[in-house]
């Protein structure tokens, strides 16, 4: 089981909010939970990967809060929270169809040529990481970048998890009647 999937079943909230628009406020939510100092997925991921109890109940904790908190801003259920991943790409697509403009396109083509081209820099040995942190934080958010093209391009996922969700919780029908 993934990262993003042990925290979708412990706290789902934050699970939801995840892979949105909001995910930053989900990310914080997580690391500050977990009392890391590095506010990243790699370190988030670290830190769930090899889960106690006592990280379990700190993220259902925090997921609590984290639905007070996602209240006050007026989202109503977790259902609103996913809505708004939905809009906020159906709109950007929309857009697209509206104007015909190229430049999506080419900022999706400069992210994936960058972020790849760091990551053949480095396996390669003619990039080094030590003593470059500007260099992580580019490959960090070309990272994030590719993913959002990645999303808009192909979809998310997160409406199909949401239905298999829903779908394993539903009461059996019973077709005999």
């Amino acid at each position: 089981m993934d990262w993003k999937s042990v925290i979708s079943t412990v706290a789902p909230w934050i699970g939801t909010t995840l892979g949105g628009p909001l995910g930053g406020l989900a990310i914080t939510a997580v690391a500050e939970a977990l009392g890391l100092s590095d506010k990243t997925e790699d370190a988030i991921k670290a830190a769930v990967t090899g889960a106690t109890p006592e990280t379990l109940l700190a993220l259902k904790n925090a997921d609590q809060m984290f639905a007070v908190q996602m209240q006050e801003l007026g989202f109503k259920n977790q259902q609103a929270i996913a809505a708004l991943a939905v809009e906020n790409t159906k709109d950007a697509r929309a857009m697209q169809v509206a104007t015909r403009t190229k430049i999506p396109a080419l900022l999706a083509v400069l992210i994936t040529v960058g972020f790849f081209s760091i990551l053949i820099g480095l396996l390669s040995g003619m990039l080094t990481v030590a003593d470059n942190q500007p260099l992580m934080i580019l490959l960090g958010a070309l990272s994030a970048a590719w993913g959002a093209v990645m999303n808009y391009y192909f979809g998310s996922t997160a409406g199909g998890q949401a239905k298999t969700e829903m779908i394993a919780r539903a009461k059996p029908v019973n077709l005999d009647k």
